[in-house]
């Protein structure tokens, strides 16, 4: 059975990763490994994704600023 191509998870590597977070490569590695970020797909060999709406979710779930001063 085939999946039409709007059903299929997208993959985003590394590059967009770091370009929709604004996240460093550094710390994506800090947070993912504190389980604090979506975790990694392996790929290949030497390459790895990330599933789109996973890191859209942790995205949403970030506190904005005004949140984030009230909850300190």
């Amino acid at each position: 059975m085939m999946m039409e191509k709007s059903n299929l998870p997208r993959i985003l590597r590394k590059p967009q990763i770091k370009k929709v977070t604004a996240l460093s490569d550094p710390t994506i590695w800090r947070l993912e490994k504190a389980g604090k970020f979506p975790k990694r797909l392996q790929l290949g060999d030497n390459s790895v994704g990330w599933l789109e709406h996973e890191v859209l979710e942790w995205i949403a779930s970030r506190p904005r600023g005004a949140e984030k001063s009230e909850a300190a």
